[in-house]
Protein backbone atom coordinates (compact mmCIF):
# COMPACT_ATOMS: atom_id res chain seq x y z
CA UNK A 1 0.00 0.00 0.00
CA UNK A 2 1.48 3.52 -0.59
CA UNK A 3 1.87 6.27 1.90
CA UNK A 4 -1.05 8.21 0.15
CA UNK A 5 -3.50 4.84 0.65
CA UNK A 6 -2.34 4.61 4.60
CA UNK A 7 -2.96 8.27 5.08
CA UNK A 8 -6.66 7.96 4.16
CA UNK A 9 -6.56 4.97 6.56
CA UNK A 10 -4.88 7.67 9.46
CA UNK A 11 -7.42 8.60 12.26
CA UNK A 12 -6.78 12.01 13.27
CA UNK A 13 -9.00 12.17 16.48
CA UNK A 14 -10.74 9.18 18.22
CA UNK A 15 -13.44 8.16 20.44
CA UNK A 16 -14.72 4.71 22.07
CA UNK A 17 -17.63 3.92 23.27
CA UNK A 18 -18.05 0.41 25.13
CA UNK A 19 -21.73 -0.57 25.38
CA UNK A 20 -21.75 -4.72 26.45
CA UNK A 21 -21.12 -6.73 23.35
CA UNK A 22 -21.36 -3.73 21.17
CA UNK A 23 -18.40 -1.02 20.63
CA UNK A 24 -18.75 2.41 19.01
CA UNK A 25 -16.03 3.47 17.29
CA UNK A 26 -15.99 7.99 16.54
CA UNK A 27 -12.79 8.46 14.03
CA UNK A 28 -12.25 11.42 12.61
CA UNK A 29 -10.19 10.79 9.20
CA UNK A 30 -8.87 13.23 6.25
CA UNK A 31 -9.89 13.21 3.00
CA UNK A 32 -7.45 12.49 -0.50
CA UNK A 33 -7.77 16.66 -0.42
CA UNK A 34 -7.45 16.74 3.13
CA UNK A 35 -10.61 17.95 4.53
CA UNK A 36 -12.19 15.90 7.49
CA UNK A 37 -15.11 13.46 7.84
CA UNK A 38 -16.41 11.17 10.80
CA UNK A 39 -16.73 8.02 10.91
CA UNK A 40 -18.92 5.96 13.17
CA UNK A 41 -18.51 1.89 13.38
CA UNK A 42 -20.64 -0.31 15.32
CA UNK A 43 -18.57 -3.28 16.25
CA UNK A 44 -20.75 -6.08 17.69
CA UNK A 45 -19.47 -9.55 19.31
CA UNK A 46 -20.88 -12.72 18.42
CA UNK A 47 -19.89 -16.18 20.46
CA UNK A 48 -19.51 -19.09 18.39
CA UNK A 49 -20.88 -23.06 18.97
CA UNK A 50 -17.34 -23.67 20.12
CA UNK A 51 -16.64 -20.93 22.19
CA UNK A 52 -14.95 -18.90 19.16
CA UNK A 53 -16.24 -16.09 18.51
CA UNK A 54 -15.89 -13.29 15.24
CA UNK A 55 -17.07 -9.27 15.44
CA UNK A 56 -19.54 -7.66 13.12
CA UNK A 57 -18.96 -4.17 11.85
CA UNK A 58 -20.81 -1.47 10.26
CA UNK A 59 -19.77 1.95 9.80
CA UNK A 60 -21.26 5.28 8.67
CA UNK A 61 -19.54 8.00 6.94
CA UNK A 62 -20.28 11.39 7.99
CA UNK A 63 -19.02 14.57 5.68
CA UNK A 64 -19.49 17.95 7.15
CA UNK A 65 -21.91 19.15 4.94
CA UNK A 66 -24.11 16.64 6.32
CA UNK A 67 -23.19 17.14 10.01
CA UNK A 68 -25.62 19.88 10.84
CA UNK A 69 -28.68 17.81 9.78
CA UNK A 70 -27.54 14.92 11.17
CA UNK A 71 -27.19 16.17 14.23
CA UNK A 72 -30.58 17.65 14.38
CA UNK A 73 -32.46 14.71 12.92
CA UNK A 74 -30.22 12.46 16.05
CA UNK A 75 -31.03 15.04 18.64
CA UNK A 76 -34.89 15.13 17.72
CA UNK A 77 -34.68 11.00 17.27
CA UNK A 78 -33.07 10.76 20.92
CA UNK A 79 -35.14 13.35 22.30
CA UNK A 80 -38.29 11.41 21.01
CA UNK A 81 -37.35 8.20 22.81
CA UNK A 82 -36.85 10.08 26.27
CA UNK A 83 -39.73 12.35 25.92
CA UNK A 84 -41.39 8.75 25.09
CA UNK A 85 -39.74 5.94 27.65
CA UNK A 86 -37.87 8.25 29.66
CA UNK A 87 -34.01 7.67 29.96
CA UNK A 88 -34.46 4.37 32.41
CA UNK A 89 -33.04 1.39 29.95
CA UNK A 90 -36.47 -1.22 29.98
CA UNK A 91 -34.46 -4.85 28.40
CA UNK A 92 -34.09 -8.36 29.10
CA UNK A 93 -30.52 -8.10 27.69
CA UNK A 94 -29.58 -5.12 29.94
CA UNK A 95 -31.45 -6.09 32.91
CA UNK A 96 -30.89 -8.84 34.53
CA UNK A 97 -33.61 -7.96 36.61
CA UNK A 98 -36.11 -7.76 34.46
CA UNK A 99 -39.36 -8.74 34.44
CA UNK A 100 -42.23 -9.45 31.11
CA UNK A 101 -45.59 -7.97 32.18
CA UNK A 102 -47.72 -11.09 31.57
CA UNK A 103 -51.22 -10.56 31.35
CA UNK A 104 -52.95 -12.87 32.93
CA UNK A 105 -56.16 -14.41 31.88
CA UNK A 106 -59.38 -15.53 34.59
CA UNK A 107 -57.64 -19.62 33.51
CA UNK A 108 -54.03 -18.26 34.34
CA UNK A 109 -55.02 -16.88 37.81
CA UNK A 110 -53.86 -19.85 39.79
CA UNK A 111 -50.71 -20.23 37.84
CA UNK A 112 -49.97 -17.20 38.44
CA UNK A 113 -50.44 -16.97 42.14
CA UNK A 114 -48.74 -20.17 43.00
CA UNK A 115 -45.83 -19.17 40.92
CA UNK A 116 -45.96 -15.45 42.90
CA UNK A 117 -46.17 -17.85 45.82
CA UNK A 118 -42.63 -19.81 44.52
CA UNK A 119 -40.99 -16.70 44.26
CA UNK A 120 -40.90 -15.84 47.92
CA UNK A 121 -39.42 -18.70 48.75
CA UNK A 122 -36.61 -18.38 46.51
CA UNK A 123 -34.07 -17.32 49.31
CA UNK A 124 -34.02 -20.41 51.80
CA UNK A 125 -31.05 -21.38 52.87
CA UNK A 126 -30.79 -25.47 53.01
CA UNK A 127 -28.64 -24.57 56.69
CA UNK A 128 -31.96 -23.56 57.72
CA UNK A 129 -33.95 -26.50 57.05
Amino acid sequence: MSDHGMMEKEEIFSKVLRAGRRTYFFDVRATKAGDYYLTITESKKFTNDDGSFHYKKHKIYLYKEDFSEFNEILKEMTDYVIDEKGDEVISERHQKDFKKEDSVSEDDTSDSETMKSAERFTDIKFEDI
